[in-house]
């Protein structure tokens, strides 16, 4: 099972940002992220963001509908 849940450190402690609904005495395992990107990997970002609205000025696009509709037909 997979379950994530935000914590701030307060005083040494982690609190929560949110309740849970997990079972009293389950364990858990924490892990430090740091979800922002770096300059570099922003600059890659940006570059594939303008990349992509330049193929969708050009036409060069699939509606939403479409891939949502050919994912579903996957099953």
């Amino acid at each position: 099972m997979t379950h994530s849940v935000k914590a701030r450190v307060k005083n040494g402690r982690l609190v929560l940002d949110e309740p849970t609904h997990l079972p009293e005495g389950t364990e858990v395992t924490l892990a430090v992220t740091d979800d922002e990107p770096d300059n570099e990997e922003r600059a890659r970002i940006l570059v594939a963001v303008e990349r992509s609205m330049d193929q969708v000025k050009a036409g060069k696009h699939v509606d939403a509908d479409v891939v949502i509709a050919r994912l579903l037909a996957r099953g």
